[in-house]
């Protein structure tokens, strides 16, 4: 039977053939750490008494906060600079930019290879046929320290894009289209490759831009086959490219092709990334703020975009514009050729390379009221600040940051006729407070507890615990602002008892890598989080940290707020003690049930 990529890959780096389903031992080519979560694996490892395995396979990347404006990212980059020089580790530090970029572009990994980070986003490494998964601190820690980490072996997606589209669609337009396919959700949980006489002819950054969007659909990686040019352009990296190509009768769980003949530039409305949309749906639509920038569209091809549209031009009055390359080679190049200067000409605001908006305290943010047009990855409510984000390309960006509304980049070049819209903005809520507990050493597998039943889908890890308190190292601080931007439980903290039960729908903890929203549940002394499926990434953090979490199959009326239940964790069963109902649900795995038991992946056995 053939093998897929991602089988290819975890099989070659666990020394065994696998298949979907299988829980292997992987050997991590890279292991990083970022500014944001870094500081928290020094610690983790220095509480647990661990050593770094391997300095030279071993990175930090300074990218959500380079100017280190926030007094406590500039403590955290400092503690894990003095970490660095300890153990003879090399940081990427504030001038460097993105660090999925940087690990691309300065050969950390190569295709076949595989690269683990604090960065949700790790899985644009798919663009060069390289595993990249963004996980939590005590992940990224046990990889410091052990130089493998357990997966479970993904099934498998093929994607075939059919068709070309339309001359005015960019990458990021085709990643929205995929995002509209998808949804929030469609690919949880798989490894998807893709296929098609469009993707095959992409360069870099176009499938950097595409791979990067998984996180948004769900997915633990989209993965492209490098073909000579990419091979090319890594180098030496590249040596094991030829077998990163699925077999020809390799078995796929699911096929799907997505039409994408003629599509012209989308727009993804706010709030959600995959509620994409037709860019003549929102055109007109009256923005305050544009951004440029990001690990989706921050390239030097995305900057040269930009610069075409903008080029002669300036932005319009009342609008401000914010651009971010995404490393400091193509700060250098824009430079180099003027780019820098058209965008200082036209009047936009050029920041040093990292990461931006995506980061709070960065260009990028904007405010209550404040109507956005980005070309970032993601705009959940409260992500790139309390206003309304819109999700376009960089040329539409451009284009609209020049004509004060969001309109296609063709009209701005050619000089069509244009209709303005205004849209109102509803500000982000504020949080509340909260205790915390400390985790048990040894757990009974049977859990009782109150129910929560917040039946949602896609609650993502900026409604469980915002950006604005990624700097906060003490977990025992973390549980006042769980649910803090999930709009009617932003007093949750003062609500919740110690054991109860929170139950939710599909894709709970989409989004970031952040471990936050994981330990301001533990710090409650949460019971268990019952949810129909989680965030891959999210689903790791939570076994990893011992808070224990569940899927179960959807049963109308099984669940009301206040219902006691019984769950055992080893058998999967569900008992609604209020109701006398009973549910079938997906027992512990032996890892994940060893790690409970533990209290944790870095616990050791007395």
């Amino acid at each position: 039977m053939g093998r897929t990529i991602i089988e290819k890959i975890i099989g070659a780096r666990s020394g065994r053939e696998v298949t979907p389903g299988d829980i292997v031992d992987v050997f991590i080519d890279a292991r990083v750490a970022r500014d944001f979560g870094g500081a928290n694996v020094v610690k983790n490892l220095k509480e647990n008494g661990l050593k770094v395995e391997d300095p030279k396979r071993t990175f930090f990347t300074f990218d959500c906060n380079p100017g280190g404006s926030d007094q406590k990212y500039a403590e955290n980059q400092h503690r894990c600079r003095m970490f660095a020089r300890e153990q003879g580790i090399k940081v990427f530090d504030v001038d460097q930019g993105i660090g999925t970029h940087i690990a691309i572009d300065e050969g950390l990994v190569g295709p076949g290879e595989v690269l683990v980070s604090t960065d949700s986003h790790a899985n644009i490494l798919g663009a060069i046929g390289a595993f990249g998964q963004g996980m939590g601190d005590l992940d990224v820690a046990k990889a410091f320290s052990d130089g493998r980490v357990w997966f479970k072996v993904p099934p498998s997606l093929k994607i075939t894009l059919k068709g070309m589209p339309g001359p005015e669609a960019t990458p990021k337009d085709v990643a929205l289209r995929l995002l509209k396919e998808f949804g929030a959700n469609g690919l949880l949980g798989y490894s998807a490759e893709i296929y098609g006489e469009y993707a095959e002819g992409l360069d870099l950054s176009g499938r950097m831009t595409i791979s990067s969007l998984c996180t948004e659909m769900g997915g633990l990686i989209i993965l492209f086959t490098p073909d000579e040019r990419i091979i090319k352009g890594l180098g030496k990296r590249a040596k094991n490219a030829a077998r990163m190509n699925a077999d020809p009768d390799a078995v796929y769980d699911r096929e799907r092709t997505v039409d994408i003949e003629g599509l012209g530039p989308m727009v993804s409305r706010p709030g959600h990334p995959e509620d994409a949309v037709p860019l003549g749906d929102v055109e007109g639509t009256v923005i305050d703020s544009a951004f440029i920038g990001s690990c989706t569209n921050g390239r030097y091809v995305d900057m040269k975009a930009a610069s075409e549209v903008l080029k002669g031009r300036k932005v319009a009055q009342g609008v401000v514009l914010k651009i971010v390359p995404s490393t400091r080679k193509v700060w250098e190049r824009c430079l180099k050729e003027g780019i820098i200067r058209t965008f200082m000409d036209s009047g936009a605001l050029v920041g040093n390379s990292g990461c931006a908006g995506c980061a709070e305290g960065q260009l990028g943010q904007n405010g209550p009221g404040e109507v956005t047009v980005s070309t970032g990855n993601r705009n959940f409510k409260g992500k790139q600040g309390k206003g309304a984000v819109y999700l376009a390309s960089p040329a539409t960006v451009a284009a609209s940051a020049v004509v004060g509304c969001i309109v296609p980049a063709e009209k701005v070049l050619e000089g069509g006729q244009i209709s303005r819209r205004t849209v109102k903005v509803e500000p982000v809520p504020t949080r509340p407070i909260a205790s915390c507990v400390m985790p048990a050493s040894s757990v009974d597998t049977v859990v009782r507890g109150r129910v929560w039943y917040i039946p949602r889908d896609n609650i993502d890890t900026d409604m469980i615990y915002h950006n604005r308190h990624l700097a906060i190292t003490d977990s025992k601080l973390m549980g006042q602002y769980a649910f803090g931007n999930l709009e009617g439980y932003e007093d949750f903290s003062k609500k919740v008892l110690e054991g109860d039960i929170i139950v939710v729908g599909k894709n709970f903890g989409a989004g970031s890598s952040r471990q936050q929203a994981v330990d301001c549940f533990k710090a409650l002394g949460m019971g268990l989080i019952l949810a129909e499926s989680f965030g891959s990434i999210y689903e790791r953090n939570a076994i990893n940290s011992g808070l224990p979490i569940m899927t179960y199959g959807q049963k109308d009326d099984m669940f009301h707020d206040g219902d006691i239940i019984d769950v055992d964790l080893s058998m999967g069963t569900i008992v609604n003690m209020t109701t006398d109902r009973k549910l079938k649900a997906t027992p512990f795995s032996d890892v994940q049930m060893d790690i409970y038991r533990r209290g944790g992946l870095l616990r050791k056995v007395c």
